[in-house]
């Protein structure tokens, strides 16, 4: 294991020099924050997929690509005179201390058969995971009222910049924070099947005028609703949408590009084939990598 003070100090000793007007590289020297976001989330993506492959040498590398980022946005802030790379750790570190007050509070652990978790201090009782998560964003309501936000919603403090099925997941989570929430799955999927009823209609009304630009506004506002109600579904399954929807263009890609290795094995293009004659070969395909 690489000495983890020297190797941070070492990164941050390099993004400086990256930056230096004065021998600098040209490209690090040119960025701001607006511009380096798109990598930012673009490496968070990429660990992700990472994990998705279960390939722990290359989560490695693309955890020291997300660093980068993080590395490179404080040493731009410290430039301004804002914050260093030293004080996004000690705001992370004390945020912790802060929302865990049952495993750092004062008071050492608790003793199982108080019926708290290990490590839980006494009076900062956590019964389970659920229980933490509702204790979480009680921390963060405190936080924000203590910072003089006048938005009191319990949707405040949702970012806008998160993909949308992150955010719709958020937004239901925090509503059932307050009881708004449907009592299990069963209720979640009667709406899907109401929702895609709705889109059928809305498609009808669009197949009748295309040139009806308020029945198209009314078939993108139902495919919402769709999607906002799978995230649901998903939310209740305890399954992270991203995730099942990169599994699923990752399976979708296996099987595309078996079909056209298949067909071109075949001596045919696939292009040029019926939509039966491809179905075929997608079937083909599915037996092939299951």
């Amino acid at each position: 294991m690489a000495d983890q003070a020297g190797g941070i100090e070492q990164l941050l000793a390099i993004m400086a020099r990256l930056r230096d007007p004065d021998g600098g590289c040209p490209w690090d020297v040119q960025q701001t924050f607006a511009t380096i976001a798109p990598y930012t989330i673009e490496e968070a993506y990429e660990v992700a997929d990472a994990i998705d492959r279960e390939d722990l040498g290359d989560l490695r590398d693309e955890l020291g690509d997300l660093l980068l980022q993080v590395v490179f946005h404080a040493r731009m802030a410290q430039e301004q005179g804002a914050f260093a790379f030293a004080d996004v750790v000690a705001a992370i570190s004390d945020k912790m201390l802060r929302r865990h007050p049952h495993v750092f509070a004062p008071g050492g652990r608790a003793n199982a058969a108080e019926g708290r978790m290990p490590g839980t201090a006494a009076g900062a009782s956590v019964e389970n995971v659920e229980a933490q998560a509702a204790e979480w964003e009680a921390h963060k309501r405190r936080e924000r009222r203590a910072a003089g936000e006048e938005d009191t919603s319990v949707l405040a403090g949702i970012a806008r910049g998160l993909p949308e099925w992150q955010r719709a997941t958020k937004l239901q989570k925090r509503a059932a924070t307050v009881g708004f929430d449907w009592p299990g799955p069963e209720p979640v999927i009667a709406k899907l099947h109401e929702e895609i009823e709705e889109v059928r209609v809305e498609f009808a009304a669009v197949a009748a005028d295309p040139a009806d630009a308020s029945a198209h506004d009314r078939l993108e506002d139902e495919i919402g609703d769709l999607l906002f109600v799978c995230a649901n579904l998903a939310r209740h399954a305890r399954v992270d949408p991203g995730t099942a929807l990169r599994r699923a263009n990752a399976k979708f890609e296996r099987r595309f590009r078996a079909m056209e290795r298949l067909a071109a094995e075949d001596g045919v293009v696939l292009a040029q084939l019926s939509l039966e004659a491809q179905d075929r070969y997608w079937d083909r395909a599915k037996a092939l990598l299951g």
